[in-house]
Parts: C-alpha cells; sequence; structure tokens
C-alpha cells in the first residue's frame, strides 16, 4: 500500500543448509507470484544477479505468473501510490543434497 511505501527488501524465501527453523518441515523449492492488479506506481519485482545497486526487474503485469528458484534473492521496491496485490505461494519438498 502506497499509504505504508509496502514493500520487501532483498531475501529468499528458503533456507539451505541444515538448520531451518522448527515450523519449516520441508525446504522451499519454487516460488510462485501471481500480480493481482494494476493501476498502482512502484512495487517492482527485481532480482538480485549479484550486485544490489544493479538489480534486474523483472516485468509484472495483471495476471503474470512468475515461477522461480526460492533461492533467487529477490525484492519488490516500495508502492509509491495505490495499492498492489499479489498472491505468493511456495513448492516445498525435501531438503536440496
Amino acid at each position: 500500500d502506497s499509504s505504508e511505501q509496502g514493500k520487501y527488501d532483498f531475501h529468499m524465501d528458503t533456507v539451505l543448509g541444515y538448520e531451518k527453523p522448527v515450523d519449516m518441515f520441508e525446504t522451499r523449492k519454487l516460488s510462485v507470484v501471481l500480480l493481482l492488479n494494476d493501476g498502482f506506481e512502484g512495487g517492482l519485482f527485481q532480482i538480485n544477479k549479484g550486485l544490489e545497486s544493479k538489480p534486474e526487474t523483472i516485468e509484472m503485469i495483471k495476471g503474470r505468473l512468475l515461477l522461480f528458484p526460492s533461492f533467487i534473492i529477490h525484492r519488490v521496491t516500495p508502492v509509491t501510490k495505490g495499492i498492489r496485490k499479489s498472491l505468493v505461494t511456495w513448492v516445498e519438498g525435501p531438503r536440496f543434497k
């Protein structure tokens, strides 16, 4: 929501290695994002390809489904006008070997 400058800073959706939070039974393998609306400004979906100062912006339009490995570092920039609505889910599985 632009009134809160809603955003997510760079993060991964999974925990790698052997130490997982006690409430995480499986490992998140795939992240899925569906953009539900348009008519907002800001709220860009970006991935970090190794340099935070030069992230790659993935074009998101209403109805677009984005599927990516959960270990990809990504963020959503602040929403500057309107409300950005999205649906996010994860596909889980056994720990990576």
